[in-house]
């Protein structure tokens, strides 16, 4: 990461992140597909309906996990090996306490959230089950996630696919198993998810008990330890409340959509899938963004650092423009593999894809450009101005412009997307412009000896 060609390296890099990404969201999606296929568009409309709430509570405690990468990949970069056996044991009990916290909120309370955001009582109960049970397997998700991103910060990023891919076969089995045997509808599939990120946690953990280097993992030395805990809460936190805020517009939207009917909430969920599938490809390059970033400020390559940032950058427009295309034009085929009943939620669906898709490049600099301000320390500035650009902006569109009566539709609720990730990307470049020679300067005065 710290020397040779940039995007050559960056690409070899995001391509296994990209391709372990679709496979977790292929959890997700063979949920939808098989309760589609052999339960109905109630049962789909019932998962769908679940992902806002369920990303709410999830994404403080995944953040925290982009907070121990960032840590592990500066003192990786620094060669401080003291300090990276200190962060990973750190940052993995972190993960297991976060989990069982998510498992005590989560389980006992998932109705009374669903019933917040007016899911139809008709899907309450299938919504209700499938909640659950994703909740009931928040250790091994988070244990997971926080050892694949301490993997990567190391400059690992293939085991983790390897390891998805294993658990997404299983995944697929599980799915048609619980559904067409046993007849378990979205408890089957939600099930079937859990066991499967279990196993893709046990091989995680596994495979950091055999390194070799300062990320072995020793089950009995876990433990927190302050400094390397305040640097992974100073820049996950940040990340985590960024990613629950959004989880709180996406929540209100989701109410919105709700309220527009169950044919909506077919179309919504769908395409929400669809556009998931497109949004972890491009955090592929934000992850090596982040990572890349890490490594060098730790080892002070400054210039490079920049490199990086402005790379990342163009990355990100290229294949949000390829994606964006391509899913369109494809659009049809996608929303019907999810949609089988409903001529409807397909038009609607469509029509998402039109507004949501074709400026998909939107997307790919603002999760870029969030990525570089991670990377480079300045996690909480990436939060206040996605806090500002995307969150505040997307609950004043619902409470205006989405409740005068000419434009309270769906269409009026996906134009917001693109306008809002725009709007956040001009906003962190402007200040990365203005503050970059400041963040060095501070960067350089930590290594001048009093």
């Amino acid at each position: 990461m710290t020397q040779g060609p940039i995007l050559s390296s960056m690409i070899k890099f995001a391509v296994p992140i990209m391709l372990g990404s679709l496979l977790q969201m292929c959890f997700n999606a063979a949920d939808l597909i098989v309760v589609g296929r052999y339960c109905g568009s109630d049962s789909v409309a019932a998962v769908g309906a679940t992902g806002a709430i369920s990303n709410l509570m999830v994404n403080l405690f995944v953040g925290l996990s982009l907070g121990g990468g960032v840590a592990v990949a500066n003192a990786v970069g620094a060669k401080d090996h003291d300090t990276v056996h200190k962060t990973v044991h750190t940052a993995m009990l972190t993960a297991v306490l976060s989990g069982i916290i998510l498992t005590v909120l989560g389980v006992p309370l998932a109705e009374v959230f669903l019933k917040l955001m007016d899911t139809p009582e008709d899907i309450l109960p299938l919504s209700t089950v499938y909640m659950q049970i994703h909740f009931a397997g928040s250790v091994p998700m988070l244990v997971y996630n926080y050892g694949a991103s301490i993997l990567r910060a190391a400059g690992e990023s293939k085991k983790p696919l390897y390891f998805l891919t294993v658990a997404g076969v299983l995944n697929v089995l599980l799915n048609l198993f619980f559904v067409l045997v046993l007849d378990m509808n979205v408890a089957g599939v939600s099930l079937a998810t859990a066991i499967s990120q279990t196993l893709s946690a046990f091989m995680v953990v596994r495979c950091m008990l055999k390194r070799e280097d300062s990320c072995r993992l020793y089950i009995r030395q876990l433990r927190i330890h302050k400094a390397p805990f305040l640097k992974i809460l100073r820049i996950g936190i940040p990340s985590g409340v960024q990613g629950s805020l959004f989880s709180i517009s996406n929540v209100l939207i989701q109410s919105s959509f709700n309220s527009l009917g169950t044919v909506v909430m077919k179309a919504q969920a769908a395409g929400q899938n669809i556009n998931s599938f497109m949004g972890v490809i491009i955090n592929g390059i934000s992850s090596a963004v982040v990572n890349f970033c890490g490594q060098n400020m730790g080892a002070r390559n400054y210039t490079r650092v920049k490199k990086i940032i402005y790379i990342g950058i163009a990355a990100g427009f290229v294949l949000g423009n390829v994606l964006g295309v391509a899913t369109f034009f494809l659009g049809r085929p996608l929303l019907s593999i999810y949609i089988t009943d409903s001529p409807e939620a397909i038009a609607i669906g469509m029509r998402r894809l039109a507004l949501m898709s074709l400026p998909y490049f939107t997307y790919g600099l603002n999760d870029a450009m969030s990525g570089a301000l991670r990377g480079i320390g300045k996690s909480s500035a990436a939060m206040l101005t996605n806090i500002f650009g995307i969150c505040i902006y997307r609950i004043g569109w619902v409470y205006t412009v989405f409740r005068i009566p000419r434009f309270h539709t769906a269409d009026t609720l996906f134009i917001s997307y693109p306008i809002s990730w725009i709007l956040t990307f001009f906003i962190m470049f402007v200040w990365f412009k203005l503050n970059w020679e400041k963040v060095v300067q501070k960067e350089e005065q930590r290594y001048i000896t009093p």
